[in-house]
């Protein structure tokens, strides 16, 4: 169902969550729940997965990560402030170690002059600090563009663990 880079690298994150005893969540939107299927595709991630959320519309956004309605209106839904408070709300909601966040424009619409198709903003909150990454992916492609962000995504939380001490 993923492809080898997708698994070896949930695969790594998880083996470095088990030695820490690193709890982890997602909170997606573009990504659509593929980060947690990535992870849970791997056999024995329940003692380190606590939960997804996918938040693809505002309201869910709001509803379920916490995120302030006030903000997605300043900002709007892929940007910087939006992404972190979806991580930092996912994994205070979802009582987990660490919760990474993805929101950005898969394509093939939606995108303009700022927020151009393949722009994705992730996060990931320990409870001390949100670490951000912002891509700009180009237009590879709906399909693309989000195998990319799921591996980002694995990748962010694979560098919070290493850094979680």
């Amino acid at each position: 169902m993923f492809d080898l880079d997708i698994r070896s690298l949930a695969a790594e994150l998880l083996d470095i969550s088990r030695e820490r005893s690193i709890t982890v969540a997602t909170v997606e939107s573009c990504t659509g729940g593929l980060v947690i299927g990535a992870l849970t595709a791997i056999s024995g991630s329940s003692s380190m997965v606590l939960g997804g959320l996918v938040t693809y519309s505002n309201e869910a956004k709001t509803e379920l990560a916490g995120v302030p309605a006030e903000l997605i209106r300043e900002h709007g839904a892929v940007s910087e402030p939006v992404a972190r408070a979806m991580a930092e709300g996912g994994r205070e909601r979802l009582s987990s170690r660490l919760a990474v966040a993805i929101t950005g424009i898969a394509g093939p619409d939606g995108g303009n002059a700022l927020k151009p198709v393949g722009l994705v903003h992730f996060a990931c909150a320990d409870g001390a600090r949100t670490l951000h990454r912002e891509k700009r992916f180009g237009a590879q492609g709906r399909d693309e563009i989000r195998r990319l962000s799921v591996l980002e995504a694995l990748d962010l939380l694979r560098e919070a663990a290493l850094a979680d001490d």
